[in-house]
């Protein structure tokens, strides 16, 4: 996503507002199952489509500290 001078910041303030559980954190309910799909669905025309999952990947690990369908109350939904 970043590449033109400037774009790193933006990229950074992008990712913080979407794993912040105030902002975009919120729209996502990350932990929770879901979550993955309801951010490929999010930036889907936003980001490269080449680079969708690992976009969210990364942030649903910045967010939760594990990758998409292994955080705590996805394990336990997994579990019922």
């Amino acid at each position: 996503m970043a590449g033109k001078p400037g774009e790193g910041a933006g990229v950074a303030r992008l990712r913080a507002w979407a794993v912040n559980p105030a902002e975009g954190g919120k729209l996502f309910a990350w932990g929770t199952p879901g979550d993955f799909k309801r951010c490929t669905t999010f930036y889907r025309g936003k980001v490269p489509g080449h680079m969708l999952d690992g976009w969210c990947a990364n942030l649903h690990k910045l967010a939760t500290g594990a990758s998409p369908g292994h955080a705590p109350a996805e394990e336990a939904a997994k579990k019922h």
